[in-house]
């Protein structure tokens, strides 16, 4: 009889890596989360910390969003003053402390109406995916019907018929930001409901699931215990991916002049209010335009790399494709 031997018995066994450490090594290695998330945090921190200087009136601020000094009138940047850091627009506001207010005004948007489209489009999706039959036909007909009704119709139906109510339970300033994060993400919450029905309909078919109804299981505890913990990641990457989408549905809507209303800034307004002063030939003002439309296209692309990273970083046959 062989003895082994004596250093293969004390050897070390390999441990299998838990898909979390693998998760965190992936997130450490890739730089596209690294610099989006990087450049996010900045803006975030520069955003949230500076709103009160630059939302109270109070404090007398030169950074107030809204505080009008006609003797700076387009004022060129200049390192001299904190507040000209970045200009001035035509009636002496400080184009920083704008572009800070609506950073965090746009920002803000962004996230609570992805949160908005998220929470409705899992719902539906997993009704009609884990429901089938008549309940699946009719909610995924109300989706064909909603995609080819025009976005921007929609989006001022819903401003007037909720604006009018909130208004007299709110400010009008705060009536029309919750209105328009309401509309935004009333209206972005279809191509959810389609990713998740069909990532619901293949949970369906899984042996865990068949297998929690071979045992009885009541139908929702196999929905909310077996079949909605498999979706956080594709919920995870599609919140993350919304969120650009609606600050660019924002931005867009405010340049029109449906959107947020002056004096209050989002990114999209000061590009629309620097438009005219920024193209002018004969006397450009061109930091009113440059400056929030960089902070915007900046931001986007840095939210679309978190995205992207994201995708990869919990798709689970992100390894099977490297071998």
């Amino acid at each position: 009889m062989s003895v082994a031997p004596a250093e293969s018995l004390h050897s070390p066994v390999e441990r299998p890596v838990s898909p979390g450490r693998m998760a965190l090594h992936r997130a450490r290695e890739s730089g596209r989360l690294l610099w989006g998330g990087g450049f996010l945090l900045v803006m975030l921190i520069l955003c949230l910390g500076s709103l009160p200087w630059t939302t109270s009136r109070e404090r007398a601020s030169s950074l107030y969003f809204d505080h009008q000094d006609t003797s700076r009138s387009y004022a060129q940047p200049s390192t001299g003053d904190v507040s000209l850091l970045l200009g001035a627009d035509r009636l002496g506001r400080s184009l920083l402390g704008r572009a800070l207010a609506g950073g965090a005004i746009s920002l803000g948007i962004g996230v609570m109406a992805a949160g908005v489209a998220v929470l409705l489009g899992l719902t539906v999706g997993l009704l009609a995916g884990f429901a089938g039959g008549w309940v699946d036909n009719l909610l995924m007909r109300l989706v064909d019907v909603l995609y080819s009704l025009p976005y921007v119709l929609m989006v001022i139906l819903i401003k007037i018929a909720l604006e009018p109510a909130l208004a007299g339970l709110m400010p009008s300033q705060a009536a029309n930001l919750v209105v328009l994060f309401l509309a935004i993400g009333l209206v972005s919450w279809l191509t959810m409901a389609r990713v998740v029905r069909g990532q619901v309909l293949s949970l369906r078919s899984q042996p865990f699931v068949e297998a929690a109804a071979a045992l009885g299981l009541p139908r929702y505890r196999i929905l909310l215990r077996h079949v909605l913990p498999n979706l956080a990641g594709p919920v995870i990457i599609y919140a993350t991916l919304t969120v650009p989408q609606a600050i660019l549905q924002e931005s867009f809507l405010s340049f029109l002049g449906i959107g947020i209303q002056p004096p209050m800034p989002t990114w999209g307004l000061l590009a629309s209010e620097g438009l005219a002063d920024g193209l002018n030939p004969v006397n450009s003002r061109a930091w009113l335009l440059v400056v929030p439309c960089a902070l915007l296209a900046l931001t986007l692309l840095s939210l679309n790399f978190v995205g992207d990273a994201l995708r990869d970083i919990l798709d689970p046959r992100r390894e099977q494709e490297k071998l």
